[in-house]
């Protein structure tokens, strides 16, 4: 398949670009477009074959449910069978954004989008290119990830490039994501609603406007192969590079001592990396290793931004294993963290202060 590759430089004048994009996507194409989270690969979200298009390019399993996105509120409608008034509280608030509501699914809506569930995931970004790229092709669009399943995210169009080309009909480069997670999954469809993948919308942020928020418990442990997913990320290995990760975490000092410690110990044997961060990388001078800093822990919405490229980057430097170092669990942390233990398949490793406490 030949692939299509275009750049907009200005929203504003690069129409032609946006229309075809259109235009394949409702004449049955795949198109990865950029968002404010990451690069999603889009389809008509109301033809059957299209969808499967996108489990094709992707090599995604069928029971993954993939989130549809809408550019304008008056969309929603048609897809689902009702709003419940706490939807309405969070679409004022939160839309357009990195919020993806899930609700019971009208008759509309292909089984192929939802894994065979009675739900449907909707959000509508807040990304310009994204939205005129929805409005051109006029339909609901299904979009995932635009990456090879299990990989590292896409948050610029060369990791689309470099994982898609070839299976798709078109790719639209409009520059790096902002925010660098997916966005944050709210299923609405309970008594209370409840948080199934943690993003750039926190729990903080959606309690301040709707109250108490419920968090899915599959999210501190991993799943058993026979369980539905009710949301993207829930099941199958996501966010791996080629490279095995390992997650230290713990007090920040003792972080850094014990990938000191276990990076000694390597005799040259593996090529390692190490994921530090701004208040970190020094500490990591006199070790042999590739070292990057992936951004602040006083500000986490830059390590967000930065993580899945530097996964990309370890992998493009060959490192056979890399020692990411953990951050705090309260707020953005959480959707960091989330992706940092998936991406290392679980494997953590506790690092003891001296005298055996964390503090």
């Amino acid at each position: 398949m030949k692939t299509i590759i275009e750049k907009i430089e200005n929203i504003k004048t690069d129409h032609q670009i946006i229309r075809r994009a259109g235009e394949i996507l409702l004449s049955g194409g795949t198109v990865a477009f950029p968002t404010e989270t990451v690069y999603g690969l889009g389809a008509n979200a109301l033809d059957p074959s299209s969808i499967k298009k996108i489990f094709k390019a992707k090599g995604r399993p069928s029971d993954n449910p993939l989130i549809v996105h809408i550019a304008d509120l008056a969309d929603i409608d048609s897809l689902v069978s009702k709003i419940p008034p706490i939807a309405k509280t969070l679409m004022e608030h939160f839309w357009p954004g990195a919020l993806t509501l899930i609700f019971s699914k009208s008759s509309k809506v292909p089984y192929e989008i939802t894994g065979g569930l009675d739900t449907v995931a909707i959000r509508f970004p807040v990304h310009p290119i994204a939205q005129e790229i929805i409005k051109a092709a006029g339909v609901p669009i299904a979009a995932p990830s635009a990456n090879l399943s299990g990989k590292p995210s896409p948050t610029k169009a060369a990791h689309v490039i470099e994982d898609l080309k070839g299976k798709v009909d078109m790719i639209v480069d409009g520059g790096a994501a902002s925010i660098g997670l997916e966005s944050t999954v709210l299923d609405i469809t309970g008594k209370i609603p409840m948080i199934l993948r943690p993003g750039g919308v926190t729990k903080e942020m959606l309690e301040t406007v709707v109250g108490p928020i419920l968090m899915d418990p599959a999210l501190s442990q991993g799943q058993e192969q026979d369980f539905i997913p009710k949301a993207p990320g829930m099941k199958y290995k996501h966010y791996a590079p080629v490279a095995e990760v390992k997650v230290v975490m713990g007090e920040i000092n003792a972080v850094t001592e014990k990938i000191q410690e276990l990076t000694k110990k390597n005799k040259g044997n593996l090529k390692i990396g190490i994921m530090a961060t701004d208040q970190t990388r020094s500490s990591y001078d006199e070790i042999n290793a590739l070292v990057i800093s992936v951004g602040d822990r006083l500000h986490p919405e830059t390590i967000a931004n930065h993580l899945f490229d530097a996964l990309r980057w370890f992998d493009e430097q060959k490192v056979d294993l890399i020692y990411a170092e953990g951050i705090q669990e309260v707020q953005m942390g959480i959707a960091i963290m989330n992706r940092l233990i998936k991406a290392a398949g679980y494997q953590t490793i506790f690092a003891e202060s001296k005298g055996g406490e964390n503090k």
